[in-house]
């Protein structure tokens, strides 16, 4: 295979290096006089002191729900969580798997033009028959040469709100879904919400599968299923391994609490998950005014050592009716919504939406280091924070060594005589 050099690349927006791939994975770094002595026969790119970045990662969307804002007889009219999942639930029977998949497809290639490679789609396994997730199993193994996809089986109504939910959920994982997801703030009780945490643990350990809820998506402050979720974590050793996603009622937390749990989330390697335009969409409706934000914690979870990402979570579906899969577009809200906007913060902010969601991902191949698979996206910016002030697009992403897509950036023709 061709090794392939390029050089004067921008690493994360930290320091200027150029790098070989040879194999389809990363051979060397250093400088390009050397590299070039080192593989004289190499082809050559010129990266031009632009942004080379880790692949974004987006760990919280739901593929199977993409482009169906139009589907259910009524709309979201309240604009709220429950009114989605009502909704919902009465059109979700007319689905087939090639409809599911004919959709997905679509989404899939908006994320790959936006430079994302690693997706966690949550999948709806409330359904007797499974459609969904028959759609996304097929649909992981078709694109699997341009995204790794992990399939969270996710019982949208309820491990037990819904009747059977559980036996569906270890079904699913029978069949090939890697992650066990939950929403415990959704079941009838908050004694039901304990247990379908706890259910989920029992089959996470029982099958080896990662976990992932759906926790506290309210502005509830006393939706606390965190602490459970932390608690199990630690205790059944799977630190790492679990994630909560949404965690808006930390939002709504008095500031005692919320500052004693931060100890008990880092000794549990609690990775979080947030949804920042999804969020700040269908949070606060309850409020008059002030109307809160619906976003967790991020700042104080960051200081605190803890693993937090952006994420998608819908494209145009009952809960949210835009979204594109551009994670530049979360950064940039994600940012806005936490306040974390000096410039310091701004240049370290590349790892929301790249390394941060591979760990919560568990990905161990992800990362510029000599042995792994070269999988990068170039952005057009040389620094991040007009990377991040701009939006800028991804003009490049490769994949073990194989560009698959590459885009010119936009030109601005003028006539401006100044």
């Amino acid at each position: 295979m061709t090794v392939m050099i390029y050089k004067n690349a921008n690493l994360n927006g930290k320091e200027m290096k150029s790098f070989a791939v040879e194999n389809g994975r990363f051979a060397a770094f250093g400088e390009f006089s050397a590299l070039e002595k080192q593989y004289p026969q190499a082809k050559i790119e010129d990266l031009k002191g632009r942004i080379t970045a880790c692949p974004f990662a987006d760990a919280h969307i739901h593929l199977d729900y993409v482009y169906t804002a139009s589907l259910p007889a009524k709309a979201t009219a309240s604009g709220t969580l429950f009114e989605a999942i009502d909704n919902w639930s009465e059109a979700k029977d007319r689905l087939t798997t090639e409809e599911i998949k004919k959709r997905a497809y679509i989404a899939v290639k908006q994320q790959i033009a936006c430079g994302v490679q690693y997706v966690r789609t949550h999948v709806d396994v409330t359904d007797p028959k499974l459609t969904a997730l028959k759609a996304m199993l097929e649909l992981k193994e078709e694109v699997r040469d341009y995204m790794t996809l992990q399939i969270v089986a996710f019982p949208q109504e309820g491990f037990f709100a819904y009747k059977g939910g559980a036996e569906l959920v270890e079904e699913a994982l029978k069949m090939g879904a890697d992650v066990v997801g939950g929403i415990p703030h959704f079941e009838f009780t908050r004694e039901d919400g304990v247990a379908s945490v706890k259910k989920g643990f029992e089959l996470a350990m029982k099958y080896d599968k990662l976990l992932d809820f759906h926790c506290d998506e309210t502005d509830d402050d006393q939706s606390r299923f965190v602490e459970s979720i932390a608690a199990l974590t630690y205790f059944n050793g799977m630190q790492g391994r679990s994630a909560a996603s949404h965690t808006c009622a930390m939002g709504s937390y008095n500031n005692a609490y919320a500052f004693k749990m931060m100890s008990k989330f880092k000794k549990a390697g609690l990775n979080f998950i947030v949804c920042p335009t999804e969020n700040c969409y269908l949070q606060g409706r309850y409020d008059s005014y002030p109307k809160r934000r619906g976003i967790s914690r991020v700042d104080e979870l960051t200081k605190n050592g803890l693993n937090v990402s952006f994420a998608q979570d819908s494209i145009s579906d009952p809960w949210y009716p835009l979204g594109n899969g551009n994670l530049m577009h979360q950064l940039d809200f994600g940012l806005h919504l936490s306040h974390m906007m000096s410039i310091p913060e701004i240049e370290d902010s590349l790892k929301f939406v790249t390394d941060n969601g591979a760990r919560t991902m568990c990905i161990k191949d992800y990362g510029f280091k000599c042995g792994n698979s070269a999988n990068f996206v170039v952005l057009d910016a040389d620094n991040t924070v007009d990377a991040v002030r701009n939006t800028s697009e991804t003009v490049l992403s490769v994949r073990e060594g194989r560009e698959i897509m590459r885009k010119e950036p936009a030109k601005v023709l003028t006539s401006y005589s100044f």
